[in-house]
C-alpha cells in the first residue's frame, strides 16, 4: 500500500508536506485558544500567544492555494457534475456530519465545554459556519471550489479573470469587516476566493517537474527566509498593537499588506515542502498532511477532551504541558480513528468516497512513522 501511495503522489509529496505543516499550526491555534477559553492563565506564557499570531497569516490561504492548484486537473478528469458530487462527498458531507457530532458533544458535556451550545446551534451549519468553531473552513472550501469550477467551465473565465474577481471579492470582504457587515459564509467566500484562484494560476508551474529544482533550491530558501521573518514580525507587532482584534487587524484593515504577507508565508512553506520532498525527510510530516482533512474534522473534539482530562483528572494546569499533549493527541488520535473506521468498514464516518478510490497507509507503518 505504501508503494502505491508513493507512486501516486511521487510528484506531489510537497503537497502533503505543506498540508502537514499547515494542519499542525491549525491544531496549535485551536488547542491554545481552547486552553485560554477554559480559563487558564497565559500571563507567564506570552511567547505562546506571540507564536500563535506569528504563524496565523498564511495557514488557511495555504490550504486554499494547494486546493486551487488541483482544480483544473480534477475538472479535466471528472467534468463539472462529477467534480461537484466529489466535493459533496469529501468536503460537504464530513462538514455536516462532524459539525453535528461536535455540537452534540458540546451540548451533552456543556459542563466541561468552553463553548456552550444548544439545539438551535445545529442550524448554524447551514448559514453560520463560523459559530461551529473550525468547521467554517470546510464550508468555505466547498463553496469556493464549486463556484470557481462553475465560473471556470460555464463562463469560460480565464485564470487571469478569476484572479481579478478574487481581488475584487477580497476587497469586499475587507470592506464588510471594516464596516461590521456580517454576510456570514458569503464573507468567507469573498475572502478566500483569491487564494484559490492563485493556486489555479500557478498550478502548471509548480506541478511541472522541470521547476522542481527551483522550488527545492536552498538559494530560494535563503532569499525567502528574511522576507518571511520580516513580514511575520510586522504582522505580529501591528496586530498586537490592536488588542481588540489582534489576530485580524492587518488581514482586514490592511488587505494589500495581508495578501503580500500571506503569499510570502505560503511560498516559504512550499519551498520548505519541496526541500523535504527532495530529501524525502520527515516522512511522518507527509503522513500527517495526507490525513489533514480527517485531523481537521475531529481535532477540536480530541483536544477539548484531552484538556478536560488533564485538568480535571490529573490536575495539570501548566499551559505548555497541556498544549503539548493537546497538539500531539489532536493529530495522532484522529488518524487512528480514521484507520479504525476503515478497518470496521465505517469509512462513511469521514467520507462518502468509495472504498479503494484513495490509497491508504497500513497502521503498522503508520505507527512507526508517528
Amino acid at each position: 500500500m505504501i508503494k502505491d501511495l508513493q507512486t501516486n503522489l511521487k510528484r506531489y509529496k510537497w503537497m502533503d508536506y505543506a498540508r502537514g505543516i499547515a494542519i499542525i499550526l491549525v491544531v496549535y491555534r485551536h488547542s491554545f485558544e481552547g486552553i485560554k477559553r477554559a480559563g487558564f492563565s497565559i500571563e507567564n506564557y506570552k511567547y505562546l500567544e506571540y507564536a500563535n499570531v506569528f504563524f496565523y497569516s498564511f495557514r488557511m490561504p495555504l490550504f486554499f492555494i494547494v486546493s486551487g492548484a488541483f482544480v483544473a486537473s480534477s475538472l479535466a478528469k471528472r467534468g463539472l457534475g462529477k467534480f461537484i458530487i466529489n466535493k459533496c462527498k469529501v468536503i460537504l458531507y464530513p462538514y455536516f456530519l462532524w459539525g453535528a457530532i461536535q455540537i452534540t458533544l458540546q451540548i451533552f458535556f456543556s459542563r466541561y465545554a468552553s463553548a456552550q451550545k444548544g439545539i438551535t446551534n445545529y442550524l448554524d451549519l447551514l448559514y453560520l459556519p463560523r459559530e461551529v468553531e473550525q468547521f467554517w473552513y470546510l464550508y468555505a472550501l466547498f463553496n469556493v471550489s464549486v463556484i470557481y469550477a462553475i465560473i471556470k467551465t460555464t463562463l469560460r473565465f480565464k485564470t487571469e479573470y478569476q484572479l481579478v474577481l478574487g481581488i475584487v471579492l477580497f476587497g469586499v470582504s475587507a470592506y464588510n469587516a471594516q464596516h461590521n457587515i456580517d454576510l456570514s459564509f458569503v464573507n468567507d467566500i469573498c475572502h478566500y476566493y483569491i487564494f484559490f484562484s492563485i493556486g489555479d494560476m500557478v498550478a502548471s508551474y509548480i506541478r511541472d517537474e522541470k521547476n522542481v529544482s527551483f522550488f527545492s533550491s536552498w538559494k530560494l530558501f535563503f532569499v525567502l527566509l528574511p522576507l518571511f521573518i520580516a513580514s511575520q514580525i510586522y504582522f505580529l507587532l501591528v496586530n498586537l498593537s490592536h488588542h481588540s482584534i489582534k489576530y485580524v487587524f492587518v488581514e482586514y484593515y490592511q488587505p494589500l499588506a495581508y495578501i503580500l504577507i500571506a503569499l510570502i508565508g505560503c511560498t516559504f512553506i512550499m519551498n520548505i515542502s519541496f526541500l523535504l520532498q527532495k530529501n524525502d525527510s520527515a516522512v511522518w510530516l507527509r503522513r500527517v498532511g495526507f490525513y489533514s482533512l480527517y485531523i481537521y474534522v475531529c481535532h477540536v473534539i480530541i483536544t477539548s477532551f484531552t484538556r478536560t482530562v488533564l485538568s480535571k483528572v490529573f490536575h495539570i494546569s501548566i499551559v505548555p504541558v497541556m498544549l503539548v499533549f493537546c497538539i500531539a493527541l489532536g493529530i495522532v488520535v484522529p488518524i487512528l480513528l480514521y484507520w479504525l473506521a476503515k478497518r470496521l468498514n465505517m469509512e462513511w464516518m469521514f467520507s462518502l468516497e468509495k472504498a479503494g478510490s484513495k490509497k491508504k497507509l497500513p497502521i503498522t507503518n503508520l505507527k512507526t512513522q508517528l
